[in-house]
C-alpha cells in the first residue's frame, strides 16, 4: 500500500490520469465515462462512512468525473454543480447557492508561480509559434528539456554570478525553480496492491473462482480503510490547531484496475481520499490532520495484507508461505502456496524491459542535456520506456481480452492448458498448516519478536511501527480469523508493556468530557505520538557514551 499527496486542481487531473492508466499516453485526456465503456470495467465508487455526511450520495454510488471535479478540484459538494443549476433557476441568491454547495472552507488557489516555470512556457509557446501549431500543443521532451536547460543557467548565472559546479547542481536548481511555492492538499492516493500470486491466480482461474478472489480484495481495502477511520482519521480544532478530534469518517473513490502498465495482470485498488472530513461533535467541514495518516500508513498496509489472506483462506481455502527475495535487501514476500513461481517472473519480464529503455533513456538525457533529469522529466523518460516497448499489437481492452492473453502467456510458462489447471488445483488444496498453540507465552514471545525486529531498524518507535510488526507476526501464524484483530491487540499492548520502555512523559492533567476523544484519549496530544525505546538500546547508548569518555587509548 502506497500513500500519494493529491494537490487541488493538479490532484484532479492525476486522478484522471489514474482512471484512464493504462492507454491515456495514447489516447490523451479521457472521460471517466468514456474510459470504463471501452474498458469495460466497473466504474469508480464512493466509499467511506464519511459519505454519510454527504447528501444526495450513498457509498457505493458511482462515481462522475463532474463530482470529481468539484470535490478533489475545488473542495466544494460533490454535486454542486448540478446544485448550483437547479438554485439558480429557481432564483436563489449568491448567498443560498454558496451554502448549498460548501464543504468547509474551498481549497485556496496560490498564484506563485516562478519566473523560471512563466520563462520556460513563454519560449514553448514561442517555439510551436514557429512550428506552426498551436501555441499550446505538446512539445517534445528533447525541446522541453533543452528549454528548460537553457533558461535555468541563464537565472543560475545571474542569481550566482558563476556557471554550475556541475550537473546535478544545475539539476537541483531546476527542481527548486520548478516547485510550486505553496500548494492545496485535496486529497490523498491509496494505493492497494495484493501480492503478485494473488493476481496470478485471479488472472487465470475460472470466472467463479476469479469473483471470489476479487471480492475478497474488496473486502480487505475495505479492512484497511476502517482501520484508518478508527486509528488514524482525525482533524484540527482550535488556536493554530492545538486540538485533534474526532470526524465522521473518510469521503473517498475507489478504482479497481485490472492490469499493470505492462499490460501484466494487475489487480489493484486507487482509493482517493477526500481532503474533507466532517467533525463529529459540531459537523463541521475540516482538512485531515495527515501528520497521524502518514504515521499508519504501513500498519494500514499490513492490516489489508492480513485481511486479504484471511479472507482467502476462509473463502477458498488458500494457503500463503514466505518466498524468499531475491534482493538480500528485502523481507520474504508471502506468496499462496501453489501457485508457481515461474509466473511472477514472467509477468515481470515487460516491466524489467521498461526499466532497461528508461535507463538508457536516462543516459541518453544526460548525454545531450549535460545534467541528470528532474523528477518530472524522469516521469516523462519511463512514459517514453513504456511506449517505446510496447508490443506491436494493441494491448487488451476487455477482461475477455485479457484474461485470453495472460492465459496464452501462462501455457507457455507451465507448458499448457494442463499445467495451468494442475498449478490452480495445488493452490485450491494445498496441505493443512500447523496452527500454533495461541496461549499467554505465545503472545508475550510474538511481543519480544515485534521489538526485536523493529528495534533492528530505529532506537525510538510508536504503537505504528509495532502494529505493523505485529501484523507480519500473526499473519504468519495462521490464526484462526476471527482471533487476528485480538491477538494484534494483545502482541502491541505486551510489546509496549513488557519489552519497550516509555520515553513519553505522561500528562498529570486530568482533561473534562468535553475535551476527550472516543476512547477517553484527551484531545491535546496526537493520536499514536507515544514514542518507546528498548532497554537493549539505552543499554547501547550508554556503552557508546562510556566508550566515547575513556582516555586510556
Amino acid at each position: 500500500m502506497s500513500l500519494r499527496r493529491l494537490t487541488a486542481g493538479s490532484g484532479y487531473d492525476y486522478l484522471t490520469r489514474q482512471v484512464a492508466a493504462m492507454d491515456s499516453t495514447e489516447k490523451g485526456h479521457l472521460t471517466l465515462a468514456s474510459y470504463y465503456t471501452e474498458k469495460g470495467e466497473v466504474p469508480g465508487r464512493w466509499v467511506g462512512s464519511g459519505m454519510a455526511g454527504i447528501d444526495g450520495l450513498n457509498a457505493g454510488d458511482i462515481v462522475t468525473a463532474e463530482q470529481m471535479q468539484a470535490l478533489f478540484g475545488s473542495g466544494l459538494h460533490p454535486l454542486a454543480l448540478e446544485r448550483s443549476r437547479a438554485l439558480f433557476e429557481q432564483g436563489a441568491s449568491a448567498d443560498e447557492i454558496l451554502k448549498a454547495t460548501r464543504l468547509g472552507t474551498p481549497f485556496k488557489v496560490y498564484d506563485d508561480v516562478s519566473p523560471f516555470r512563466v520563462e520556460v512556457a513563454r519560449r514553448l509557446e514561442a517555439l510551436n509559434h514557429s512550428k506552426g501549431v498551436p501555441r499550446d500543443a505538446l512539445v517534445p521532451i528533447e525541446d522541453r528539456a533543452r528549454i528548460r536547460t537553457e533558461v535555468a543557467l541563464e537565472l543560475f548565472v545571474k542569481e550566482h554570478r558563476r556557471a554550475p559546479l556541475d550537473a546535478r547542481e544545475l539539476t537541483g536548481f531546476i527542481a527548486e525553480l520548478s516547485r510550486q511555492k505553496t500548494t492545496a492538499v485535496s486529497g490523498f492516493d491509496l494505493t492497494f496492491s495484493p501480492v503478485k500470486s494473488v493476481s496470478a491466480l485471479w488472472a487465470l482461474a475460472d470466472p467463479h473462482i476469479a469473483a471470489r478472489i476479487e471480492r475478497a480484495h474488496h473486502a480487505a481495502v475495505a479492512d484497511a480503510l476502517q482501520f484508518i477511520e478508527t486509528h488514524a482519521l482525525f482533524t484540527r480544532t482550535g488556536r493554530q490547531g492545538v486540538q485533534q478530534v474526532d470526524v465522521r469518517g473518510l469521503v473517498a473513490v475507489a478504482f479497481t484496475h485490472r492490469d499493470s502498465r505492462a499490460g501484466d495482470p494487475d489487480l489493484h485498488t486507487h482509493v482517493a481520499v477526500a481532503n474533507k472530513v466532517q467533525t463529529l461533535v459540531d459537523g463541521r467541514w475540516l482538512s485531515i490532520d495527515s501528520r497521524v495518516l502518514h504515521k499508519a500508513i504501513v500498519a494500514a498496509s499490513e492490516t489489508y495484507n492480513t485481511a486479504l489472506e484471511r479472507h482467502l483462506a476462509s473463502t477458498l481455502g488458500l494457503r500463503f508461505a514466505e518466498r524468499a527475495s531475491t534482493d538480500p535487501r528485502k523481507r520474504p514476500v508471502r506468496e499462496i502456496v501453489g501457485v508457481d513461481p515461474r509466473l511472477n517472473d514472467r509477468w515481470s519480464s515487460r516491466r524489467k524491459s521498461i526499466e532497461v529503455r528508461r535507463r538508457d533513456l536516462t543516459a541518453l538525457f544526460q548525454r545531450d542535456h549535460g545534467r541528470p533529469p528532474t523528477p518530472v522529466e524522469e516521469i516523462a523518460l519511463a512514459e517514453q520506456a513504456t511506449i517505446e516497448t510496447r508490443d506491436a499489437k494493441h494491448e487488451p481492452r476487455t477482461l475477455v481480452e485479457q484474461r485470453t492473453t495472460w492465459h496464452a502467456q501462462a501455457t507457455e510458462v507451465l507448458g499448457g492448458d494442463g499445467g495451468i489447471s494442475a498449478m490452480i488445483d495445488r493452490a485450491l488444496h494445498p496441505n493443512p498448516a500447523r496452527r500454533v498453540r495461541l496461549n499467554d507465552a505465545w503472545v508475550d514471545a510474538a511481543a519480544a519478536a515485534v521489538v526485536a525486529r523493529v528495534e533492528q531498524d530505529r532506537s525510538v518507535w510508536q504503537a505504528w511501527h509495532l502494529i505493523g510488526e505485529a501484523q507480519r507476526i500473526v499473519r504468519a501464524a495462521d490464526v484462526p480469523p476471527d482471533q487476528v484483530e485480538i491477538l494484534v491487540t494483545r502482541v502491541v499492548e505486551r510489546a509496549t508493556s513488557a519489552h519497550s520502555v516509555t520515553l513519553t512523559k505522561p500528562d498529570p492533567i486530568t482533561d473534562p468530557e468535553p475535551l476527550r476523544r472516543r476512547g477517553g484519549a484527551s484531545v491535546y496530544p496526537v493520536a499514536g505520538s507515544q514514542h518507546y525505546t528498548s532497554q537493549r538500546i539505552l543499554d547501547a547508548e550508554q556503552r557508546i557514551v562510556a566508550a566515547a569518555g575513556r582516555r586510556d587509548g
